[in-house]
C-alpha cells in the first residue's frame, strides 16, 4: 500500500516540487494556525448549515458543497493567498502560462454515511483536450481531522505519469490522513476521490484549487466574486481571481456604454476603480519565492516532468 509524503510547511519550495513531480500529491502539516482555523470554522459553518447535498452519486447523496468562499469569509481569502501554497502552485504551473489564476474554492463536507467517491483526474473539467499539459494545481484543506474512518481523500501517488486509459487496482490508492490544519496538494492529473465516512461526524475540507491563467475556470469567479465585492479586496487577491490580463490580449474587456475616453479593449481592473499594475509572470512570482522553474516542467500522460 503506497503513502503519501508528509512534510512541515516549512518545507522547502525545491523540496515540494520535487515530490509533487514524483507522486503527483503530499501533505504540508501545520499549514493553518489554530487562530485562522477559529475564524475559518466561525465564518464557514453557518455557509455550510444552510447547503443542499448532491443530487447524483457524483457530488454526493451525503455531501454539502459550499462555494463562493472569497465573496462570502475574509478567513478562506487567507488560506487562498497562503504564500507556501501560492509559491507552489506558481511554480508548478509557470512552464505553461504567464498568469494562474484561482479555478475553484468549495467546502466539501461529508456526512455520516457517504460512501466512495469514483476515483477521477480533475483535469477532466477540461475533457482530453490537454493532453501534454498539466492544467492544474489543487489542494484540500484538512478543516477537521482527516482519518481512514472518517473520509480521508482517496489518492493514487504516482499516477499522474500513467497512461490516461489505466484504472487504479486497490492495492495503488492510499488515503490522506492528515491533522486538522494540513493541507492536502496535488495535480490535476493524480487520481484520486472521496473516502467513504463510516463515522458519526462529518469530515470537512476546503478544496481550493489554481490553473492556468489562459483556461476556464470551474467556478465562475465574475459571478461568485462581482466587481461589487472584488473591488473591495487586496490586488494580489483580484488579479488571481481573474480581475486582470492573463497575457496580452486575453481578458480585456468593453465597457456597457461606448466611451470616447476608453478603449473598448479596456484591462479588468478598470471595471474595479483601478488601472492594472506592472504584471510579473507566474515564472517570476516562482522564482522570486525559490527555486529553478526551469528544472520542472510538469507533464501529463506518463513521462518524467524533469529536464536539463
Amino acid at each position: 500500500m503506497p503513502e503519501l509524503t508528509s512534510l512541515p510547511v516549512s518545507a522547502s519550495q525545491d523540496d515540494i516540487a520535487e515530490i509533487m513531480e514524483r507522486d503527483g500529491a503530499m501533505i504540508l502539516t501545520g499549514a493553518m494556525d489554530d487562530a485562522l482555523l477559529a475564524r475559518v470554522d466561525a465564518e464557514t459553518q453557518p455557509l455550510m448549515a444552510k447547503s443542499a447535498t448532491g443530487n447524483d452519486a457524483f457530488t454526493g447523496h451525503n455531501t454539502t458543497r459550499t462555494g463562493a468562499l472569497v465573496a462570502r469569509s475574509p478567513a478562506c481569502r487567507e488560506a487562498v493567498m497562503n504564500p507556501v501554497v501560492l509559491a507552489a502552485a506558481n511554480r508548478f504551473l509557470a512552464p505553461y502560462c504567464d498568469r494562474i489564476q484561482l479555478h475553484l474554492t468549495q467546502l466539501i463536507r461529508l456526512l455520516p454515511g457517504q460512501g466512495k467517491q469514483l476515483l477521477h483526474r480533475d483535469r477532466l473539467a477540461w475533457g482530453g483536450y490537454l493532453p501534454d499539459i498539466e492544467p492544474q494545481f489543487n489542494t484540500i484543506w484538512a478543516l477537521t481531522p482527516f482519518t481512514a474512518h472518517n473520509g480521508a481523500t482517496q489518492v493514487v501517488p504516482g499516477s499522474q505519469k500513467w497512461d490516461p486509459q489505466r484504472e487504479a487496482k486497490p492495492q495503488e490508492v492510499c488515503q490522506a490522513v492528515m491533522p486538522r490544519g494540513s493541507v492536502l496538494l496535488y495535480t490535476g492529473s493524480v487520481i484520486h476521490g472521496g473516502g467513504e465516512n463510516a463515522s458519526t461526524t462529518p469530515r470537512i475540507g476546503m478544496n481550493i484549487t489554481y490553473c492556468l491563467g489562459w483556461l476556464r475556470t470551474e467556478e465562475n469567479q465574475y459571478l461568485s466574486c462581482p466587481p461589487d465585492v472584488a473591488r473591495t479586496l487586496d490586488a494580489d487577491l483580484q488579479e488571481l481571481l481573474g480581475y486582470t490580463m492573463g497575457s496580452y490580449a486575453l481578458g480585456y474587456f468593453s465597457p456597457p456604454q461606448p466611451s470616447p475616453d476608453i478603449p473598448d479593449t479596456a484591462p479588468p481592473e478598470l471595471a474595479l476603480g483601478r488601472l492594472p499594475r506592472a504584471a510579473p509572470t507566474a515564472k517570476k512570482i516562482a522564482e522570486k519565492a525559490g527555486g529553478d522553474v526551469g528544472s520542472f516542467v510538469p507533464v501529463a500522460g506518463g513521462q518524467s516532468g524533469l529536464r536539463g
